[in-house]
């Protein structure tokens, strides 16, 4: 029997309607403490509507949320970011012109008793945590319009550490990057887990978040379809898998005796 107070975030079944669309049909998911899942799927399954639900952007028509034992039938922006959960969007949502102390901190500034900036303190945290994810050598007071796309990435997750959330959701993280770029992506993923921090990493490349993913989620037309732990499947596997269930609706027999939603009490 499954435990909502032993995951950092679980919902139960989660409906979500875009007039006559039914973009999330019933949607069980859970994301334990201290773990990266996968949550893979081609494009319009229903990835980023569960992600915005879960950041509090969409409004559920049915259904759950459990943050850390506690049950909400919604979640406002303001109430996500309080329960320690961060969206970072595939849409970049960066000021290009302002440097990346001001990016990380903006709309959450550290002010004086007077209400005035405090930018040296703002700027010597924004160094810092540069450091610690790995984008060293970057002076914050480099403009972000200067960065790599993989630069830019990193900003955002920082922005999100440096607000303590406890599960980093990435939407497609790594479109549109180089190799070289998505690997510095990966780094950042691994820096959240060895932080203790959670992470919901949301792709449709099965090979850019094998190597940093626990758990694989499969979602096909708003529904979860499947699930499995990285050590049942190799990348080949979860491409067959994602190919026969875009060709023919269904799994593999062969896979569904390591299906997670087939054993009892896993969801």
């Amino acid at each position: 029997m499954v435990r909502e107070s032993e995951y950092l975030v679980f919902t139960k079944n989660l409906v979500k309607r875009f007039g006559d669309v039914v973009a999330l049909k019933g949607v069980n998911f859970r994301v334990g403490y201290n773990e990266v899942v996968g949550l893979v799927g081609d494009n319009g399954a229903g990835k980023s509507t569960l992600a915005k639900i879960l950041a509090g952007i969409y409004v559920p028509d049915e259904g759950e949320i459990y943050v850390k034992g506690q049950r909400f039938r919604r979640l406002t922006p303001q109430k996500a970011r309080e329960l320690g959960i961060e969206l970072v969007h595939q849409e970049r949502t960066l000021a290009e012109d302002h440097p990346i102390w001001r990016n990380i901190f903006m709309g959450r500034e550290i002010t004086g008793p007077l209400g005035f900036l405090r930018i040296k303190e703002m700027k010597a945290a924004a160094e810092k945590l540069l450091n610690e994810i790995g984008l060293k050598a970057i002076p914050p007071d480099t403009p972000v319009k200067f960065l790599s796309g993989g630069y830019k990435q990193g900003v955002q997750i920082a922005r999100a550490v440096q607000f303590e959330a406890d599960l980093v959701i990435l939407d497609e993280p790594t479109i549109q990057l180089s190799i070289s770029e998505v690997h510095r992506v990966l780094e950042y993923v691994h820096g959240l887990k060895k932080r203790g921090k959670s992470c919901v990493f949301i792709t449709h490349n099965i090979y850019h978040v094998y190597p940093v993913a626990d758990r694989f989620v499969i979602i096909d037309r708003g529904k979860i379809v499947a699930e499995f732990r990285k050590v049942d499947v190799t990348p080949e596997d979860l491409t067959h898998i994602l190919v026969s269930i875009a060709r023919t609706g269904t799994i593999p027999e062969k896979y569904e005796k390591i299906n997670l939603l087939n054993v009892a009490g896993s969801n």
